[in-house]
């Protein structure tokens, strides 16, 4: 399993007590809503699976799980610290009505003049405005979302159409 196949919903902060519970950070909303069985726990750039035998959520955003195996403290230890994904095909479909300028993040972003720009691989969130980030030709390019800039947007394909503002590019690239 590959870290683009899955989503991180929280990292491991401490082992709790002597026969393997661990305590997780959940920071993915809706977790309790989600039925799995196992987990994925990125060790040294890998993703290893553990099966989860039991889950207790917690206010604050917190969990404590029991996993298959990890049944001392010294089995645990070495997973502290470490972020926690599951496979994508578990990760709850958005309705179009729960959709944010903030999930536009590796949309696929065209300009109605310049074609294709690039992903975008951020937001910025300033007081005013969100900004997005796209690399384009090897340069970083943030420009403002708002509704004079983004002419349509497709949740399907995963598309974001902008008209950017005359200029805006050539600064970036000169």
């Amino acid at each position: 399993m590959k870290i683009e196949d899955c989503f991180r919903i929280g990292s491991i902060l401490k082992t709790k007590g002597l026969k393997g519970e661990i305590q997780m950070y959940v920071d993915f909303d809706g977790l309790d809503n989600i039925d799995f069985n196992a987990i994925f726990v990125e060790i040294a750039g890998k993703l290893i699976p553990f099966f989860v035998e039991s889950v207790k959520y917690h206010q604050n955003g917190q969990a404590y799980i029991y996993l298959e195996d990890v049944d001392t403290i010294e089995k645990a230890s070495p997973l502290v610290k470490k972020d926690v994904y599951l496979p994508n095909k578990l990760k709850p479909k958005k309705k179009k009505s729960d959709f944010t300028l903030k999930d536009l993040i590796d949309f696929t972003a065209v300009d109605e003049n310049e074609g294709e720009l690039g992903k975008i691989t951020a937001i910025h969130e300033y007081p005013q405005q969100l900004i997005a980030a796209v690399t384009y030709k090897n340069c970083e390019v943030l420009f403002p979302l708002n509704e004079e800039i983004i002419v349509a947007i497709d949740i399907v394909k995963e598309i974001v159409t902008v008209d950017l503002p005359e200029g805006l590019l050539d600064i970036y690239l000169d």
